[in-house]
C-alpha cells in the first residue's frame, strides 16, 4: 500500500546563502514566486536568497519573506512533478507556506503576510533585543531547570520541543549566555540559532 505524503514547510533558522537559486533557474513556476517575492517585499528578496549576505538575509524582515518565497517555489515544483500531499504543516513561520500549500492562502497574499509579519517581529526585536539558542543533549525537564535558574537574568522560556533531546530556549541574551554556560558546564552543547530576535518568547 502506498503511504501518504505530507508537506512540512521550515521556519527562520533554516536559511542558507543560495537557497532556491537552482529552482530559480531551472522552474518558470519558481522564477514567478520569486517575482511576486520582489514586487510584494519592494526589495530584492530573490538577490538575498541567491547571494546574500547571510547577515541581512537573516533580518527577520528579509528572512520570512525568504524563506517562505523558497518554500512556496518548493512547492509549485513538487506539484509540476505531480506530488501532493494529504497533510501540511509548518514550523512556526511555516505554517503560511502549509495553508497556501492547503489552499487557503494565495502565493501573494501569503508572501503579503509574511513580510508584514516580518517587519513587525523586527520592529519588537530591535526594542526587546534577544535572541534563541538549541540545548542539544538534554530532557526536557533538566532543560527547564536550568531556565528557571537563568530566569534570574531576565525573561526565558522553551520554545521547541523538538526530539527528546533537542530543545530550543528562547529570551534575552543576558538569560541566554547564563543559560549557556550551565549548559555547557553540565558536558552539553548550547548551539545559537541564526535569528534576529527572542521568537516565541515572553519579550
Amino acid at each position: 500500500m502506498k503511504g501518504k505524503v505530507a508537506f512540512l514547510f521550515p521556519g527562520q533558522g533554516s536559511q542558507v546563502v543560495g537557497m532556491g537559486k537552482d529552482l530559480y533557474e531551472a522552474f518558470a513556476s519558481a522564477r514567478e514566486v520569486f517575482s511576486i517575492a520582489d514586487e510584494v517585499c519592494g526589495k530584492q528578496i530573490s538577490r538575498l536568497c541567491f547571494e546574500g549576505p547571510m547577515e541581512e538575509l537573516t533580518i527577520t524582515k528579509n528572512l520570512q519573506p525568504a524563506i517562505t518565497a523558497v518554500s512556496l517555489a518548493c512547492l509549485h515544483v513538487l506539484r509540476e512533478s505531480g506530488s501532493s500531499a494529504e497533510i501540511c504543516a509548518g514550523h512556526s513561520l511555516g505554517e503560511y507556506a502549509a495553508l497556501a500549500s492547503a489552499g487557503v492562502l494565495t502565493d501573494e497574499d501569503t508572501l503579503r503576510l509574511v513580510s508584514k509579519r516580518g517587519q513587525l517581529m523586527q520592529r519588537e526585536a530591535e526594542a526587546n533585543p534577544g535572541g534563541m539558542v538549541a540545548v542539544m543533549g538534554m530532557g526536557i525537564e533538566e532543560v527547564e531547570v536550568i531556565v528557571n535558574e537563568a530566569s534570574q537574568e531576565g525573561p526565558l522560556a522553551v520554545a521547541n520541543h523538538n526530539t527528546a533531546e533537542q530543545i530550543v530556549i528562547t529570551g534575552a541574551k543576558q538569560a541566554l549566555a547564563k543559560a549557556t554556560k550551565l549548559v555547557k558546564e553540565r558536558g552539553k552543547k548550547a548551539i545559537p540559532l541564526k535569528v534576529s530576535g527572542a521568537w516565541h518568547s515572553p519579550l
